[in-house]
């Protein structure tokens, strides 16, 4: 017997695939160029402009373009390859144009580092080897940079929070020194060499104490 869960589960499952296929159209090769596999083409060039993150329909022509020519394989474009550079560049989701070409350049050197990959691993002499090795390896240190850059992008304006020179006493206060001013962060503008001496004269201080009173319970 049916429950009302089940048999509201093709409905739901039916809506979220019209979602998904609003929200994410296809690119069609075709022999003159591509196209947006899309039954609205003014709404498939927005949907895509949206989610490649640029500002209007010449930039998303000029970066799929750009895409599909990195795609290449051979002679043509691969369209597997193409399919998976678009879908990596929606899900990194860049948020304006200078993240929509950062991300594409990613997801190219992704992809030609997975087909120095392949040459490397059925390379028929050592020259061919040698040369995929060295391309591989360009192209791996390439990534982390990329990503590095792409995250110091999108951090910019933020506050940055930097802590040097903390001395903290029992039962005192911690003492910040060289530290910028930021939404609720305190600053103390104390010297921290100030605030070394006073704790290296603190703890002096403890020390003599419990030296005397050493010596006190030590006397007959």
């Amino acid at each position: 017997m049916n429950t009302a869960s089940d048999l509201t589960m093709p409905t739901a499952i039916a809506a979220t695939e019209q979602t998904n296929a609003a929200a994410a159209p296809r690119i069609k090769l075709q022999s003159h160029g591509f196209s947006i596999d899309h039954p609205d083409p003014e709404l498939g060039e927005q949907l895509m402009a949206n989610a490649l993150g640029v500002a209007d329909l010449e930039a998303m022509h000029g970066l799929l373009r750009q895409l599909v020519k990195a795609s290449v394989s051979g002679e043509s474009p691969d369209e597997v390859d193409l399919s998976f550079m678009i879908s990596m560049v929606k899900s990194i989701r860049p948020r304006d144009s200078v993240e929509a070409m950062l991300v594409a350049q990613m997801v190219s050197v992704h992809v030609m580092a997975m087909r120095c990959a392949h040459h490397l691993a059925n390379a028929d002499d050592l020259a061919q080897h040698d040369s995929a090795a060295r391309a591989l390896g360009r192209l791996a240190r390439t990534f982390p940079a990329q990503i590095e850059a792409l995250n110091r992008y999108r951090s910019r304006g933020e506050p940055a929070i930097t802590v040097q020179n903390v001395s903290v006493e029992d039962g005192g206060k911690a003492i910040v020194g060289n530290v910028t001013q930021h939404a609720r962060v305190i600053v103390s503008d104390k010297n921290p060499a100030s605030a070394a001496r006073k704790a290296a004269k603190a703890t002096g201080s403890r020390r003599r104490r419990a030296s005397a009173a050493a010596k006190q319970e030590a006397q007959p």
